[in-house]
């Protein structure tokens, strides 16, 4: 070596060309090796080795500048200048002087990426020069022996770096190394310099002892600035980055499968970059590649850019398979969290790797490595402040913060509000950060003791979700909720809420008292979300519908007994009442009474009720079905609030709707039931049953009394009204005026039932309301007890009965046993009987009139009543009585033969019947002068006669005529009519 060649390129070229010349092989192995760099491995990296080359020079701080002269493309750049073992490097196709570690570039064959574009590459340095050149060294090869067929073969090509030779000529000012590239005439110089330009901004990032390259009139230029960010500043835009750094040194058994250089390079490094935008926040990528540190093709689909000293193919394309890429990479995994944490909290899961296929076999290592890592390292905020691993991390279902505040002290590992957003939802998922929906909130305040106002402000946060969410509604109702009386229940559902304005508060007033099962919400928990998911606004009417209250009321006389001081349970239903409609079953409330115990609210009388006046008093006072009300309770509660809860004043009146059997509460029910089910099967049940409680506590002789106070009262006035009404029903039974019931008197005005019954003495009452007492206004068989006593009177012959009126009653006997009212069975036929005369007979001698014709034969003292079948029911009649039936006597025969006539033949026949409007039979009639039947007691004469065969028979005479026509045509009662128009057939004579 000599100034001239201070680096040795002759004897570097004398050694290649011995080698050559000694071995054919040789030459075609180092042709075929540099033509593979050329086509395939070091195609289109031009600008990244010759980058990486200047900041390995650089270390740090290095400039790169890429310009044209002319055809001619020169990189200039800062830092070491050209060595002898650099030159060597640069004229071997295997060894590299970069053999530290410290040095991201360990090949020097990437020089062979100048052979893209170039056959006369230069390297001009402080240090001196060499350059290279196929034409020299073709006619360099040409000379050696044995080389002409071998250049012929491979049509000149040449390995153009093996033959150095040294230049004469120094870098531009301000650089310490240039390399100048002769184009070959086929290259592009604006395509080559454009895809320079394109590559310049990466290689500032991926070459830390860069930072700046120029490229013609442009300039790139990377500005670091604290916590690991810096700025790439280009002509057109500024790019910010943020990088994490780590290295290490690699265990042997890592190094263990590289080569003998490679094993030097003990060092691993790792970078991890990821762009910004302007105000910090990551800018995830979708694609790129490996950098090792400059671009492989191995594809990645990380969030962020990763350059790593990984071991690589010669062409610097792919990733080296051995245990050291392996170790590298689980570096790079077990790094990326720290990038992570870098981060501002609320963007970091912007870096987490989503779920995808895989873009090469490093991808799928690296992000099942950094997505193992990311689990476990504590990098997530928690709303206690601290960091989380996700795997240790829960998070909300829903974003609020007003909820995290509130749980953060209850759920461990609760991640702060903002990450519940959805666009953390995906990156959480990937790292099994579990979610808190709303069942799972609700299992997490499950059991929990915390003031009300805290419970308060958890339904507030709660609300929003509730509006949005109709599973959670379902779920929210199993919320827990504090009671006001220190209790917390689970469930809203039959929870009351108290009103916290209300003064009293009505819930207040029964939240201190022992009901089992009264649920209150404390006032100052009770949210309207409570409602909501079924809570009940506690107001005085929703309090009073709670079952629990309905309970402790119930049984409230049983626990006064026991000795449980019920009197604020009473003061607060009682305030309760005022402002809401009462209950049926407030009755049961106790309360004090004059003697000192306590009874049923609707066992007891106010002191100055009118009731006392007409009950007897033998059933009022201790162990009696009714006390007085405790005298100073009751002064201090006005007495409609008293009577509202069942206390009382007059009668009481119990309505049930839908009843399906007798009450057995109300004496004699059971017998009513069954008279009424009897009478009117196909409407029975009734719909209502509504009683007067009480009425067999009236005093005997305060009836008129008690029923002035029913009637007057409108309630007891309408039970009394009531359809079958059992009240009424029971009164005129059982209640007494002057010693007797009110059916045993008639009213004044009903002179029809004189004789029959009495008239009512005169106890105050007008007639509507003695009716309604059931005084009888006219005569009505209801029952056996009517018909038997309306028997016991026709036979009385101490009552002077009208003749019209015993009919009457006959009749309506009749009728009832006909209509199934009255069952003849039920009681004993009477022994004395009224006739139709009047007269009171033994009903050993009595018949029953069936058949009006032998009206003529028999004695009317003997005669009970009787008529035509389509008016009179005399059989039943008779069964009742049980008395034979006049035809059951009849053994009489016509006497003489008469003349046979038809009817419409019978002279003023059809003028009468005309004139009525009546048919005239079609039959015939035997007519007689006089008409006589024989019987064995001898003859009697009789107006008109009909015969077992039905053969008629008649005087001819106007009355027998009449009857016998009035029977044969159906007309009955129209024989009075009949016998007047067959004396004088005119229109006239029905107008007299």
């Amino acid at each position: 070596m000599n100034g001239a060649d201070p680096f040795g390129a002759a004897e570097l070229r004398q050694a290649v060309l011995q080698s050559w010349e000694a071995s054919p092989t040789r030459f075609r192995e180092d042709a075929n090796a540099e033509e593979d760099l050329r086509l395939g491995g070091y195609r289109d990296r031009l600008l990244v080795e010759l980058a990486q080359n200047a900041a390995d020079a650089a270390g740090t701080g290095g400039v790169l500048r890429v310009e044209f002269v002319g055809r001619e493309l020169r990189v200039a750049n800062t830092g070491a200048p050209l060595t002898v073992d650099g030159v060597a490097g640069l004229a071997s196709l295997r060894a590299s002087a970069k053999r530290e570690g410290v040095s991201v570039g360990r090949f020097g064959v990437g020089f062979a990426a100048v052979l893209a574009v170039s056959d006369e590459p230069r390297i001009v340095s402080t240090s001196g020069g060499v350059a290279f050149s196929a034409e020299r060294t073709r006619e360099a090869v040409a000379e050696l022996s044995g080389r002409a067929e071998e250049l012929a073969a491979r049509e000149g090509v040449m390995p153009i770096l093996r033959l150095p030779w040294a230049v004469a000529d120094e870098p531009p000012t301000g650089f310490d190394t240039e390399v100048r590239l002769p184009l070959r005439p086929e290259v592009d110089a604006e395509a080559l310099l454009a895809a320079l330009t394109d590559q310049a901004p990466d290689l500032l990032i991926s070459l830390p002892g860069l930072t700046e390259i120029r490229i013609g009139e442009k300039t790139w230029r990377r500005d670091d600035e604290a916590d690991d960010r810096f700025v790439v500043r280009g002509p057109v835009r500024s790019d910010r980055w943020l990088v994490h750094r780590a290295a290490g040194t690699l265990s042997e058994v890592a190094l263990a499968g590289l080569g003998v250089e490679a094993r030097h390079a003990t060092q691993w490094h790792v970078t991890w970059a990821v762009p910004l935008d302007e105000y910090g926040m990551p800018i995830p990528l979708a694609e790129d590649v490996l950098h090792a540190p400059t671009p492989t093709e191995e594809r990645l689909s990380l969030p962020a850019r990763l350059l790593a000293s990984v071991p690589v193919e010669p062409d610097r394309r792919r990733v080296a398979a051995s245990a050291a890429t392996d170790s590298v990479l689980t570096f790079a995994a077990e790094c990326y969290p720290t990038l992570v944490g870098k981060i501002a909290a609320e963007h970091r899961t912007a870096l987490v790797p989503l779920p995808g296929f895989p873009l090469s076999d490093v991808d799928d290592k690296l992000r099942q490595g950094v997505n193992d890592r990311l689990r476990v390292a504590a990098w997530l905020p928690a709303a206690n402040g601290k960091l989380l691993a996700p795997l240790e991390s829960r998070v909300l279902e829903y974003v609020s913060p007003e909820l995290v505040e509130l749980l953060k002290d209850v759920v461990p590992g609760l991640l702060t509000a903002d990450l519940a957003d959805a666009h953390h939802r995906r990156s959480l998922h990937v790292l099994e950060v579990r979610r808190l929906a709303a069942a799972e909130i609700v299992e997490a305040v499950t059991g929990l003791q915390r003031p009300p106002h805290w419970w308060y402000r958890l339904y507030d946060a709660l609300t929003p979700i509730e509006g949005t969410d109709p599973v959670a509604r379902e779920e929210f109702s199993a919320l827990p909720v504090p009671l006001a009386d220190g209790r917390t229940v689970t469930g809203v559902r039959d929870v009351l809420l108290s009103h916290r304005d209300a003064d009293p508060d009505p819930a207040a007033l029964l939240s201190t008292l022992d009901i089992s099962g009264l649920r209150i919400a404390h006032p100052e928990a009770t949210h309207p979300l409570l409602e909501k998911l079924g809570a009940h606004p506690a107001g005085p009417a929703e309090l009073l519908d709670a079952p629990s209250l309905e309970e402790a009321v119930r049984s409230s006389v049983s626990d006064a007994r026991s000795g449980a001081d019920v009197q604020p349970l009473a003061e607060a239903v009682l305030r309760l009442v005022a402002s809401a409609q009462p209950r049926d079953w407030l009755g049961a409330l106790a309360l004090p009474d004059a003697d000192g115990d306590f009874r049923r609210a609707d066992e007891l009388l106010l002191p100055d009720a009118a009731l006392l006046d007409v009950l007897d008093p033998e059933y009022i006072g201790e162990d009696a079905p009714l006390a007085v009300l405790g005298e100073d309770f009751a002064a201090d509660r006005p007495a409609d609030l008293l009577r509202s809860i069942g206390v009382l004043d007059g009668f009481a009146v119990h309505v049930e709707e839908d009843p399906v059997e007798a009450d057995d509460d109300f004496p004699d029910s059971h017998h009513w039931w069954a008279e009424q089910e009897a009478a009117q099967p196909e409407n029975w049940p009734p719909a209502r049953f509504m009683g007067i409680r009480d009425l067999d506590l009236v005093a005997d002789d305060a009836w008129p009394a008690a029923i002035r106070l029913l009637v007057r009262n409108p309630d007891t006035l309408r039970a009394l009204r009531e359809p079958n009404s059992y009240s009424a029903w029971w009164i005129a039974r059982y209640a007494l005026i002057e010693g007797h019931p009110p059916k045993h008197w008639r009213l004044a005005r009903a002179e029809e039932l004189a004789g029959l019954y009495d008239a009512v003495p005169d106890v105050g009452l007008d007639d509507e309301h003695l009716r309604i007492a059931g005084v009888r206004g006219e005569l009505v068989i209801e029952d056996a007890d009517d018909a038997e006593d309306l028997l016991e009177r026709l036979g009385d012959p101490d009552r002077a009965v009208r003749a019209g009126t015993a009919l009457r009653a006959h009749q309506a006997l009749a009728d009832a046993v006909a209509g199934g009212v009255v069952d003849p069975g039920e009681f004993d036929p009477p022994e004395m009987v009224r006739s139709v005369s009047g007269a009171v007979v033994s009903t050993g001698r009595a018949v029953v009139l069936d058949e009006p014709w032998m009206l003529g034969v028999l004695e009317a003292p003997l005669v009970i009543a009787g008529g035509s079948p389509d008016q009179f029911d005399a059989e039943a009649l008779a069964e009742l009585l049980d008395l034979p039936l006049a035809s059951e006597e009849n053994t009489m025969q016509v006497v003489g033969l008469g003349r046979l006539q038809r009817w419409p033949e019978v002279a003023r026949v059809p003028a009468a019947c005309e004139l009525l409007g009546i048919t005239v039979p079609t039959g015939e009639v035997t007519l007689h002068d006089v008409l006589k039947v024989r019987s064995s007691a001898g003859e009697q004469r009789v107006h008109w006669w009909v015969e077992g065969t039905g053969k008629v028979h008649a005087e001819r005479t106007p009355d027998g005529l009449a009857r016998a026509l009035a029977w044969a045509s159906g007309a009955w009662h129209e024989r009075f009519a009949l016998t007047a128009l067959l004396a004088d057939p005119e229109a006239a004579t029905l107008l007299r």
